[in-house]
């Protein structure tokens, strides 16, 4: 098991400080009106050190990334001998609701929020979607070769990120009530096994 050293703690706890003073500022005052350098000072540190951690305002509301992306590549990576591409998928998102509540936290209702209002936002969040999709399309398609080519592949990839995206439009998009991180999770991997069913080997266990 890899020892996490001191630097690599205060990293990470300096890299969630800025997330969070992002989202209190974002949410108090407004995204377009926030600047880094108030970011950095609400985080304590300084403007110029901000961009070692995050190259814009945009990809503070995108902490996990590639955190999520990683997770579907590892999920490909480590698939048993029952699972099909559509299982293997529907593990990946239960592993990222166990280790983070990024899609399903308070982070999650205001990046849909920005993303929706604001266009760099947007802009960010569908060349992230876009990156994301090619890498597991691609590494979907290797790992299993007697099932998908990379059009199947895209196709399945397509319906599962669909199936998030639309589930948390409606989860999270339109209440001012907070929904509990455990219930969106749970919502989003019902979504996700309805919007997958043609491909699971088993729809009728797919919980």
């Amino acid at each position: 098991m890899r020892t996490v050293s001191l630097r690599d703690r205060k990293r990470t706890r300096t890299r969630q400080a800025l997330v969070d003073a992002a989202t209190d500022l974002f949410e108090s005052r407004g995204y377009d009106q926030t600047t880094i350098a108030e970011i950095a000072a609400a985080a304590e540190i300084g403007t110029r050190t901000f961009f070692s951690y995050f190259a814009s305002k945009e990809d503070l509301l995108f902490p996990e990334a590639d955190v999520r992306v990683q997770a579907g590549l590892d999920a490909i990576a480590a698939r048993g001998p029952e699972e099909g591409p559509a299982e293997v998928l529907l593990r990946a998102l239960r592993q990222i609701g166990e280790d983070s509540d990024d899609l399903s936290g308070r982070l999650a209702a205001l990046r849909l929020r920005l993303i929706r209002t604001v266009p760099a936002v947007r802009g960010r969040g569908l060349q992230l979607q876009q990156d994301a999709q090619r890498q597991i399309v691609r590494h979907l398609a290797a790992a299993f070769p007697d099932q998908l080519d990379e059009v199947g592949a895209g196709a399945l990839t397509g319906a599962f990120v669909g199936a998030v995206t639309g589930a948390l439009q409606v989860l999270l998009g339109d209440s001012d009530d907070p929904i509990e991180p455990a219930a969106v999770q749970q919502a989003l991997e019902v979504a996700v096994a309805v919007a997958l069913t043609p491909w699971l080997r088993h729809p009728d266990h797919q919980q």
